[in-house]
């Protein structure tokens, strides 16, 4: 370990000489004014560790940098010897039923001796089979969309999520019978767009299997720990995510079955003290989210400017490219979001299709509720607009149409731009490219990505799927970008 005082000073160290690509790292400045690229490394009551490019590793105190990074430190730091979790509970009559007898009614090796609460999200994801869907700095999601033989609580969930921060599971949340997922396309990624026709009689089919599967599941749990309780679960409206549930306890865990009609049905497991507070989160302020945003932005040595560290929802074989985009967005600014609920708010069509407008009236509420702000406009795209909210940490949902064309040039750009040394030749390769580059409309493949970055110079954007962490960050030139924008744009902000 480095001396305290020398991590701004020590051999005259550059930025560039610093900078990493990994998104772990960001810029932190000392009360002089000095600034060097590291990553966090831990907090041990007022010393931080700070890691440079190079592996070396200084400890000082926090006090010794500036506001803003001891704000990010403060909100986002993990300390580096976390004492062993613990979780309290009041008990209750089926706290006596052993874990391998719940897990019968599970049907799955979910519960064990320790709480899901003080278990290791990767030890857990693994016994489910559940494959990581997006990792930050202190949060990380898993997600599986099961095959048909996949069983819990007695009946097939098409979507099995779990949540977590610093590797401790927080919540459950899985999806049963539900109007996007049984008419979804045969393929993910850039293939949703190759769905059949929903049948006529959708509607018939979703409340068919939802009845069946509320009933599985409710006997299942009821058979095991006894008649559920009636609670309202859930902030805003009944439509956002405010609904009854039937609510089953077991060793600080609340199972939590609910139905949306029409539109899904769905378990959440969480910690009873969740439950018991209705589900409602606690507020984060604006300027812990600002420092947050601010300490995501990326500023990389050939021009890039980048947001990093927003979760990755991976919408499946469906088109949920907008609920799962704005639950993307909205996580990030720490405003809780499904896109099974928001998908029941923008009046998502069977397989996939939804609303803009209608989403961003039903998610209104909410956002405002947790104190964040939108911003909507219709226009061209521009690199100063864009910039505007990049520069704040800020990502863009964009709508476009997303062709093959489209999506061939920006997958060859963005792995052409891995191998980059002249950065100067680069943009005149892309320039006489996009010039000649004819991308036709075509309003069959309408989708919602988040912008998440920026570079001036060679005048490109950085875009984000909701297709899974492949699709995290591509790039196009901005008139090819305009060739297929539909010049909506919508930004959840602060």
């Amino acid at each position: 370990m480095q001396p305290a005082a020398n991590v701004f000073l020590v051999l005259g160290l550059s930025l560039a000489a610093a900078f990493s690509q990994t998104s772990e790292f960001r810029t932190y400045t000392n009360t002089q004014g000095k600034a060097v690229q590291a990553k966090l490394v831990g907090v041990d009551g007022p010393n931080v560790t700070l890691e440079l490019a190079g592996g070396q590793k200084y400890t000082f105190a926090i006090t010794s940098l500036s506001a803003a990074d001891q704000q990010y430190i403060k909100s986002a730091a993990v300390p580096a010897a976390a004492p062993t979790a613990k979780y309290t509970f009041k008990p209750g009559p089926n706290d006596k039923l052993e874990p391998a007898s719940v897990n019968e009614s599970v049907g799955q090796p979910l519960f064990g001796d320790a709480p899901l609460w003080t278990s290791s999200a990767e030890e857990i994801a693994a016994k489910l089979k559940i494959p990581q869907e997006s990792k930050t700095k202190t949060s990380s999601s898993y997600r599986a969309y099961t095959k048909d033989d996949y069983q819990m609580f007695g009946a097939h969930p098409y979507s099995v999520a779990m949540y977590a921060e610093n590797d401790q599971v927080t919540n459950f949340s899985l999806v049963f019978a539900n109007k996007g997922d049984l008419f979804s396309a045969k393929g993910s990624g850039e293939m949703h767009f190759d769905k059949d026709t929903p049948p006529a009689e959708a509607a018939k089919i979703v409340k068919t299997a939802m009845d069946k599967d509320l009933v599985a599941i409710a006997a299942a749990l009821t058979q095991k720990l006894g008649e559920p309780k009636k609670e309202r679960f859930g902030e805003g409206s009944n439509k956002i995510g405010r609904m009854t549930v039937q609510r089953w306890d077991w060793r600080g865990h609340s199972i939590l079955l609910a139905e949306a009609p029409g539109e899904y049905v769905g378990v959440q497991i969480v910690t009873t003290a969740f439950a018991d507070a209705g589900g409602k989160v606690e507020d984060l302020t604006d300027k812990v989210i600002r420092a947050q945003a601010l300490a995501n932005l990326e500023k990389r040595p050939n021009g890039d400017v980048v947001i990093g560290e927003i979760p990755m929802v991976d919408q499946g074989p469906k088109g949920y490219c907008a609920p799962a985009t704005a639950e993307r967005a909205m996580r990030y600014l720490g405003v809780p979001a499904d896109m099974y609920i928001l998908a029941n708010a923008g009046e998502t069509g069977f397989g996939g299709g939804t609303s803009i407008s209608t989403l961003l009236e039903g998610m209104a509420p909410q956002i405002r509720n947790k104190r964040r702000s939108f911003d909507a406009w219709k226009g061209e795209l521009k690199i100063k607009e864009i910039a505007k909210y990049i520069d704040k940490g800020v990502p863009l949902m964009w709508c476009l149409f997303s062709t093959d064309k489209f999506n061939e040039t920006a997958n060859k750009r963005t792995k052409e731009r891995k191998d980059i040394a002249d950065w100067a030749a680069w943009k005149t390769k892309v320039t006489g490219e996009s010039a000649g580059n004819s991308l036709p409309k075509d309003k069959e493949s309408g989708h919602v990505v988040l912008i998440i970055g920026y570079n001036k110079d060679t005048n490109e954007i950085a875009f984000s799927d909701s297709w899974g962490e492949r699709y995290k960050e591509r790039w196009i030139t901005l008139p090819e970008a305009e060739q297929v924008s539909q010049q909506y744009f919508y930004v959840v902000g602060f």
